[in-house]
């Protein structure tokens, strides 16, 4: 079982920035792949950002592109979300999630490529 820590998450204003960690814990092998989802209110949970994890192979939504950038630490195995330039539309809750099987095809904007979720962490952008 893997666990999913989140942190980072907080107020900020328009054009600010944020980091978001996600550290993982439970499970001595690397992850095929981590990311990044958000739900915004009253709308649909959506693909942000997500890491291969061995090639350090990067994908954006394009509604992040430019802005949002996904790093990892393998020592620490954990994902990082570097957010600038953020806008009122960002505000959500921001979900880690975390591809442990190698099996299969690993579709990265589909929450069903993901077996871990953390609990998720707020962010809130005023304008």
């Amino acid at each position: 079982q893997v666990q999913l820590v989140e942190s980072g998450g907080g107020l900020v204003q328009a054009g600010g920035s944020l980091r978001l960690s996600c550290a993982a814990s439970g499970r001595t092998a690397s992850p095929v792949a981590m990311g990044w989802f958000r739900q915004a209110p009253g709308k649909e949970r959506e693909f942000g950002a997500a890491i291969r994890w061995s090639a350090g192979s990067t994908y954006y939504a394009d509604s992040v592109k430019g802005r949002f950038t996904i790093s990892r630490d393998n020592a620490k195995n954990t994902v990082y979300l570097q957010m600038n330039s953020l806008k009122p539309e960002d505000t959500g809750v921001y979900y880690c999630t975390y591809r442990a099987t190698t099996r299969g095809t690993y579709y990265y904007w589909r929450e069903d490529s993901y077996e871990f979720w953390g609990q998720g962490t707020q962010v809130t952008v005023s304008s």
